[in-house]
């Protein structure tokens, strides 16, 4: 009876946890649009606009090229599919999560890397000179972004001694085993950040609001896309978004987040994280109206600050513990 309970928690907590990613991630991509617009001294679409935005696309016909082949056609769902099952391995309002094993931090980094090769490859695929140009862009910054990415979450790995996510988020919560200066942990937030704004396509590295081909990385590689397909890539996108702040919000900074599996709890262990994600897509809207985009060649400057920053992470750990 024990052992049937816990599994029923067990995918109870799954499915919520899927349920709040799919559910909440259009919102954060509207309240940021919201942000951008308010600076901009417009009224704005409103925060539930993407959800309009992807009900319309869900409902048309997509229209295909005669010169793809099925790669172009099962990338939409390989995105959402691995985009959706890396959002599982993070906690977001409970620290001990289902899918807790050993080393989920690099299949976490993988099963991201994985929708980002299928989004290249589908981008080469089309035959369209935009979607190479993107695909070589994309493939460049993700090859900047994943290294400085690992890098910053060993080191706050090895602060708690695991590699699990879920035991990092709960001895931080806990304090337990932390070691107190905390030097290593800033360095890793902000390497963590850049390397945010760089994989969803944000503000100074990409700008999703825009179609010039200077500057497109992420559009380009999703120009020939239409109906339900793009409505996959573009909730996938949302998704990563949410991902990658529930990343810095629950890691870095993992007070709130439900430590036991009482109703209260959890009640409010979802309340912070909601607020959290909030907080944090308001930054990000704040940046994107206060900096520029960078130039192309200038944005391996900027993921090479995010890997030193990592790298000192990971030096200052050691320094303190010697």
């Amino acid at each position: 009876m024990i052992k049937d309970q816990s599994i029923l928690q067990a995918i109870a907590l799954t499915l919520a946890q899927a349920i709040i990613l799919l559910a909440v991630s259009p919102a954060i991509v509207g309240l940021i649009k919201k942000v951008k617009a308010r600076f901009q001294c417009r009224q704005g679409a409103g925060i539930l606009q993407p959800y309009v935005d992807l009900k319309k696309l869900f409902r048309k016909q997509p229209v295909v090229s005669t010169t793809t082949s099925w790669i172009f056609t099962a990338t939409p769902y390989i995105v959402f599919a691995s985009t959706v099952t890396a959002g599982l391995l993070v906690p977001i309002f409970v620290s001990q999560m289902p899918l807790n094993f050993a080393g989920n931090i690099i299949a976490f980094v993988y099963l991201l890397a994985l929708g980002t090769f299928f989004l290249i490859l589908a981008g080469l695929d089309a035959g369209s000179p935009f979607g190479g140009m993107g695909s070589s862009r994309e493939a460049i910054v993700a090859s900047l972004t994943e290294p400085a990415m690992i890098m910053a979450i060993f080191a706050i790995a090895l602060t708690a001694g695991s590699t699990n996510l879920s035991t990092i988020v709960h001895r931080t919560a806990l304090l337990e085993g932390i070691v107190t200066d905390p030097s290593p942990h800033l360095m890793a937030l902000a390497a963590v950040f850049i390397v945010a704004l760089a994989e969803t396509g944000r503000v100074p590295v990409d700008n999703p609001a825009t179609h010039l081909e200077l500057t497109m990385i992420h559009e380009a590689m999703v120009l020939e896309y239409s109906g339900r397909y793009l409505a996959l890539l573009e909730w996938a996108s949302a998704i990563k978004l949410l991902v990658f702040l529930t990343l810095i919000a629950n890691v870095f900074a993992p007070w709130g987040i439900a430590t036991s599996f009482t109703p209260m709890a959890l009640s409010i262990g979802l309340a912070v994280y909601l607020v959290k994600v909030a907080g944090l897509a308001l930054l990000i809207g704040t940046i994107e109206c206060m900096f520029a985009k960078l130039r192309l060649f200038r944005i391996t400057d900027l993921l090479g600050v995010a890997f030193i920053l990592a790298l000192l992470g990971l030096l200052f750990f050691y320094i303190l513990r010697s």
